[in-house]
């Protein structure tokens, strides 16, 4: 691998036949008069589109199944089932989150991902042993994939008393973002709950990201909870709410009300684009200025045995989920899992300019909507000025 690099012959989305010049991990320069500097490495990118480096953006890595025999489903149609399921299996099966986090990584770096959150379970019953394997994945492939990890209370937090505090364990020990769940359905407290969410990430000066899957009315006074307290606290600019399945469910004019605020309050939303539940308008949260971006959710594990970590997959499925026709809406659906992404997480340095971080992918594809339907196999992928997977396959 190499830190200084030269791609010659590629294009960007507009069309433009351009030359790279890569230098220290990041792109010098990029434009159709590009020299080449004496020395350096040279690859011919045989006309191929080139795109920024991919953003996952929402995704469990510590508990993926990815590789492994098949795990067979038949857990109850409750969430409270598929987290105590998921728990008791973790604890009995001998499923090892530093070997799978890393597989999936691995996967993900190989299909143009470089740079990901993944939300890691912590509870009292495990305590820190997952977050403990995905820093040992953060560690090995440091410099190939920029990780943001989230310490998530995924079987609640005020319900099992010690995660609160297992939680602030997580964030010293090098989580990047506090994580929360359903603060009503789940802590049966949406008040309290959020009351010492807030309080956690203020004391450890860290971002929040919540899963909120409460439907309706429900969810709709937790996430006026919420934005009360982003008021409150000047946490503007600093919470993602993942999923907001109610933002889809609720009556218009409620629904608008909630959006402008959410949207001047710099709140982020993440979507995985589920076909079977309710899901926030990507159309009408960018018109009004929301950053709304995708991300895989589980992979292949005890809750769902779907999903691959291609972020052009997800793309698609986003484009599919809100009926993106056009090559102009599924630029939006890349959006998604590339700009939004990176914007929406924090990852700061990104994209198709001088100066960012020169992560690069190069596909065989007319435009950027015909990547994501085709989903070719990636021709090269950069990470940080290096290359790190060549014709579908990682080089090391």
């Amino acid at each position: 691998m190499t830190s200084s690099l030269y791609l010659s012959n590629v294009r960007l989305a507009d069309g433009q036949q351009v030359c790279v010049s890569v230098v220290d991990g990041r792109i010098e320069a990029l434009g159709a008069q590009v020299a080449a500097p004496p020395g350096v490495h040279v690859e011919d990118g045989g006309g191929a589109l080139l795109l920024p480096g991919f953003v996952e953006g929402h995704t469990h890595i510590d508990k993926s199944n990815w590789g492994r025999p098949w795990y067979r489903n038949e857990v109850g149609p409750l969430l409270t089932d598929r987290i105590s399921n998921e728990r008791e299996w973790r604890s009995t099966s001998g499923h090892d989150a530093a070997a799978q986090s890393l597989a999936l990584s691995r996967a993900f770096v190989q299909a143009g991902t470089t740079r990901l959150r993944t939300h890691v379970d912590i509870d009292t019953h495990a305590r820190l042993r997952h977050l403990e394997g995905v820093l040992a994945t953060r560690e090995t492939l440091r410099g190939v994939l920029d990780m943001q990890i989230v310490a998530f209370p995924q079987s609640g937090m005020l319900i099992r008393p010690g995660t609160v505090e297992l939680l602030g364990d997580a964030l010293e020990a090098g989580a990047d973002v506090l994580g929360a769940l359903d603060p009503a359905l789940i802590d049966g407290d949406p008040v309290a709950s959020l009351n010492a969410t807030f309080a956690l990430a203020q004391r450890y000066r860290k971002p929040i990201d919540i899963h909120l899957h409460e439907p309706g009315e429900v969810g709709a006074f937790t996430l006026k909870l919420l934005l009360d307290r982003v008021e409150a606290t000047g946490m503007q600019g600093q919470v993602v709410v993942s999923h907001g399945f109610c933002l889809g469910a609720l009556p218009e004019r409620e629904r608008d009300v909630l959006l402008d605020r959410i949207a001047r309050l710099r709140v982020a939303l993440l979507t995985s684009a589920p076909p079977s539940r309710t899901v926030p308008p990507l159309k009408l949260c960018r018109e009004k200025g929301i950053t709304m971006f995708g991300g895989n959710d589980g992979i292949r594990d005890t809750w769902s045995p779907y999903g691959v970590p291609d972020m052009l997959e997800r793309a698609m499925l986003i484009g599919m989920r809100y009926d993106l026709r056009r090559d102009d809406d599924l630029a939006m659906a890349f959006d998604c899992v590339s700009e939004a992404a990176a914007r929406g997480c924090g990852f700061a340095d990104y994209g198709l300019r001088a100066g960012a971080r020169a992560d690069l992918v190069l596909v065989d594809a007319e435009c950027v909507a015909h990547a994501v339907v085709a989903r070719p196999r990636r021709k090269l992928v950069v990470s940080n000025g290096r290359i790190v997977a060549r014709d579908g396959a990682l080089t090391s």
